[in-house]
């Protein structure tokens, strides 16, 4: 990095903390920014600071919105009987993508990792089972991750909402195991749903 200008060298150094951005390719994004128009660049600083300040956490299903409620849980034609559980908001994303899903959803924001120091009390549940104390919601489907946190965060979480007789299914495997729903594809993600079993 000793060749680069110090500016371009602290930005290579900003994007590295990125994920999934190594060294290299935050030598390329840094280069591409210092050799784009100016408005471009502030364009981007613009729109990271507005992300930032205006993206919270919406109060019923804790997914990253801008309005409170968020867009799904306020669409009066979602089917409000059925909540899809996942770990992360990059899940719903992935979920929508198939445009098969027609339910709410519910985002833990994480998954229970004692490795890692993160317990049930560090992901969104008591929120979760608050709405589930109406007998307004019938179907819970635990869409975590296929690996062992999301496996002990789906056994766990039907542990505790099966006595409220609600009905808890897991999604159908045909994902990869040890993979993220982000990375799979619809026809896949679609499959899984439609597969689900109870747990």
């Amino acid at each position: 990095m000793a060749t680069l200008a110090r500016p371009i060298a602290r930005l290579v150094e900003e994007l590295t903390k990125l994920p999934g951005i190594g060294p290299k390719t935050a030598q390329r994004l840094a280069l591409y920014i210092v050799s784009a128009p100016i408005e471009d660049a502030h364009a981007l600083a613009d729109a990271i600071v507005e992300a930032k300040e205006k993206t919270r956490y919406c109060s019923i299903c804790c997914n990253l919105t801008d309005v409170d409620p968020c867009r799904i849980c306020s669409h009066a034609g979602r089917d409000s009987s059925v909540i899809c559980v996942v770990e992360d908001a990059k899940d719903v994303i992935a979920i929508e993508r198939t445009r098969e899903f027609k339910g709410l959803y519910h985002v833990l924001q994480g998954a229970i990792s004692p490795m890692d120091g993160i317990g049930p009390k560090d992901l969104r549940i008591e929120e979760l089972l608050r709405r589930l104390g109406g007998d307004a919601v019938h179907e819970v489907i635990v869409a975590t991750d296929p690996n062992p946190e999301g496996e002990a965060t789906a056994m766990y979480l039907a542990r505790l909402i099966k006595p409220l007789g609600v009905r808890v299914t897991r999604m159908a495997h045909g994902m990869p195991v040890g993979g993220d729903l982000e990375y799979i594809d619809e026809v896949t993600l679609t499959k899984a749903l439609e597969g689900r079993r109870e747990l």
